[in-house]
């Protein structure tokens, strides 16, 4: 064969190669990934029903010591979790050795020690169910059910960053008032034939005290995440400036990601994508308050955004605060695995999971139905964005792949 001809014949085989390389095996893993995606949602629908039981199976070790050992720096619990329930239970019902005035913030809670040595925060029932908080997005006391509906969110949509909630009912006066911090007591009040207390926070007043029923008060405990993962508090680049009339750059600055994307953490590495997957946990929940986020320290922006205080959620079925979206619309991107997720949880699918997830919790019924239609409702309006991103930049920009390895080793 004359070299012109092998020189022709080896440039088709090569372009063969790159064909097949390009549009069969890229295609072939992509399709193994959504494959592995569709079951990953089956795996989840399977595992809602959480039954709080305190078995521990094949273990000698406490709910505690096995919840600190679930936490990585890209989750703090696993998808497959069959001690799920036992933990919730343990949170829920354990002995409280101490109770203490929450740690600093703007909003009402206590922090409690269980038995065993574990801390948990405590918020307040402030809210009926079906009490509309009017105003701004962020406005209100927070809401201790919208921290147990989000726990169970973040479970069904697959990310496992929020820390374990789940609601309980505490005896003020002969479970926490014996064991309370003198910092505490001194906050507690009788209002009528109920007692009160209105803690210590930048919002704090003895005017607007918390009530039980009598004694028994409703709350959400969350567990506190180990100490052996110190957090590190960071500035949301889509925070809002909570002064009247003043806006953040990015309320009037359409190129503002383009800003974003040329800074540290989110120049590289997944933190921008966590970003935009927070913005849609956030739209869906309507938390419109996250002015600050938490990753574990030195991480160098390798570590996930952690879903922490929830509680400005489920104010009002009614407002759907689309600016809660500025980072998916601004960046038009979003992961493929978050994509194929949203997919899968439409017609309905997302109010029926929720509902069946949290089905199971202490104080169940968590949410009121119209916040449980308004979830569907919410989740159409996300869609219908990331499209409007596919149509104008198309799907090969904005839908990204971003599956990092996981280990619990």
């Amino acid at each position: 064969m004359k070299l012109k001809q092998r020189v022709v014949l080896l440039a088709i085989l090569l372009v063969i190669f790159i064909f097949t390389k390009v549009f069969l095996l890229d295609n072939l893993d992509t399709s193994a990934a959504n494959r592995e995606d569709q079951r990953a949602f089956q795996r989840m629908l399977a595992g809602l029903r959480v039954a709080l039981e305190p078995r521990l199976e094949h273990t000698l070790q406490s709910p505690w010591e096995i919840a600190a050992q679930w936490v990585v720096p890209r989750e703090v619990y696993p998808e497959d979790t069959p001690e799920l329930g036992a933990v919730m239970h343990a949170m829920t019902t354990k002995k409280i050795i101490k109770a203490d005035v929450g740690y600093k913030g703007t909003q009402l809670k206590a922090l409690l020690v269980l038995e065993g040595g574990q801390k948990v925060v405590f918020k307040p029932k402030r809210y009926a169910r079906d009490y509309i908080v009017e105003g701004e997005p962020y406005a209100g006391y927070d809401r201790h059910n919208a921290e147990v509906a989000a726990f169970h969110l973040d479970r069904i949509l697959g990310f496992r960053r929020a820390p374990l909630v789940v609601g309980r009912f505490v005896n003020l006066r002969t479970e926490i008032k014996p064991v309370a911090t003198e910092q505490l007591l001194g906050t507690f009040l009788t209002v009528g034939n109920n007692t009160c207390f209105y803690g210590k926070c930048y919002y704090c007043r003895e005017t607007e005290p918390a009530c039980a029923d009598g004694d028994i008060m409703e709350g959400s405990v969350t567990l506190w995440l180990p100490d052996v993962w110190p957090l590190q508090k960071h500035r949301h680049p889509w925070g809002r400036t909570y002064r009247e009339g003043k806006l953040a750059r990015w309320e009037y600055d359409e190129s503002y990601c383009d800003a974003v994307k040329k800074t540290s953490p989110y120049d590289s590495g997944p933190r921008l994508l966590d970003i935009i997957d927070t913005a849609i946990f956030d739209y869906l929940i309507g938390n419109a308050d996250r002015h600050h986020y938490e990753s574990f320290q030195d991480d160098e922006g390798a570590s996930m955004l952690i879903l922490l205080d929830n509680a400005k959620s489920f104010g009002n079925p009614a407002l759907d605060e689309r600016s809660i979206l500025a980072p998916l619309y601004q960046c038009c991107i979003i992961r493929v695995s978050t994509w194929n997720r949203l997919n899968y949880l439409k017609n309905g699918v997302l109010k029926s999971a929720l509902k069946t997830a949290m089905s199971h919790d202490p104080i169940s019924p968590v949410l009121s139905d119209p916040h449980l239609d308004a979830l569907d409702q919410r989740l159409l309006s996300i869609l219908a964005t990331v499209k409007q991103c596919t149509d104008q930049f198309g799907p090969d920009v904005v839908l990204v792949e971003d599956r990092m390895t996981l280990s619990h080793l």
